[in-house]
């Protein structure tokens, strides 16, 4: 494990998936991050590389042949390397290797970087395709925060915030994971969603562009909670195991697959393109108070 602090606050990290432990507040004495338990989930912050979501079948088809993926890629299973560290600043690295290449025929130099400042972490993911032909990625963000917070709250005394108001539905998900051709309505002219477990028995609540750029974890007895903002990430997830004390806030550069997917992956909706010697980049920071 590896940590970053300051006078606020502590993190820990794993080089297994670049996964983030633990975000712990000082004072006044407060975990952020969901436990892992394994009786319902043992994740608490997978980086999603090279897709987000599933694909239908579990399969795309580039350039005449098929490759395999598992649901959100295959990062958050392999053990990065550690490029920069400091006090306040860490650099995870992973690159391509025959092993990915079977599966993900692209050479890459993918970073995962976290910044800590005052109560924000800013995390920032860099994909360089060190090949000599475009590649197809989608890259995301699985973060698991616990709720509730604190001890002497309940679940339902949570609500997210939204930094906008919000008139937009849910895309439902089919059981292998794959999105349905229309939304259901959710936000009608509002910007709070009250939580409640029942919430998340149909799988996640799955946006497409929402006007907003931050979402909160708020309650209703006390002034505590975090914020999560994610500009340049089109698609948002937030999810919860069944009747798990977590709520996911999953800014998503790219998604599952639909019902009506082709299965070619420079087809796939919300791919990223990237030319060969180019980078892409993008970030989202969780504040926490």
């Amino acid at each position: 494990m590896f940590q970053i602090s300051n006078d606020q606050v502590s993190v820990t990290l794993s080089a297994k998936g670049a996964e983030l432990q633990s975000l712990y507040l000082k004072e006044p004495c407060i975990e952020y991050m969901w436990n892992a338990d394994p009786a319902f989930w043992s994740k608490k912050s997978p980086v999603l590389f090279p897709i987000v979501g599933g694909l239908r079948n579990n399969t795309y088809h580039f350039k005449g042949q098929d490759y395999q993926l598992p649901r959100h890629g295959f990062a958050r299973e392999k053990t990065f390397s550690v490029h920069q560290h400091s006090d306040t600043h860490i650099q995870f690295t992973l690159a391509s290797d025959e092993e990915t290449l079977l599966v993900y025929p692209f050479h890459f130099l993918f970073s995962v970087s976290y910044n800590l400042e005052n109560t924000v972490l800013r995390i920032t993911y860099r994909v360089e395709n060190t090949g000599t032909e475009p590649m197809y990625f989608s890259v995301g963000a699985h973060p698991a925060f616990a709720v509730p917070l604190l001890a002497q709250t309940k679940y339902t005394d949570h609500y997210l915030k939204f930094n906008h108001r919000e008139n937009t539905g849910r895309w439902p998900l089919t059981k292998d994971g794959l999105i349905e051709n229309a939304p259901i309505p959710l936000l009608v002219n509002t910007s709070n969603l009250p939580l409640n477990k029942e919430l998340f028995y149909g799988d996640a609540l799955v946006f497409k562009n929402l006007a907003s750029t931050a979402i909160s974890i708020l309650n209703k007895k006390n002034k505590h909670g975090l914020t999560v903002s994610y500009p340049g990430f089109p698609y948002m997830g937030i999810w919860s195991f069944k009747n798990a004390d977590f709520v996911c806030i999953e800014p998503w550069c790219g998604i599952a697959d639909s019902t009506e997917a082709n299965g070619r992956l420079q087809d796939k909706e919300g791919i990223n393109a990237l030319a060969a010697d180019s980078v892409f980049s993008r970030s989202w920071q969780v504040t926490v108070f």
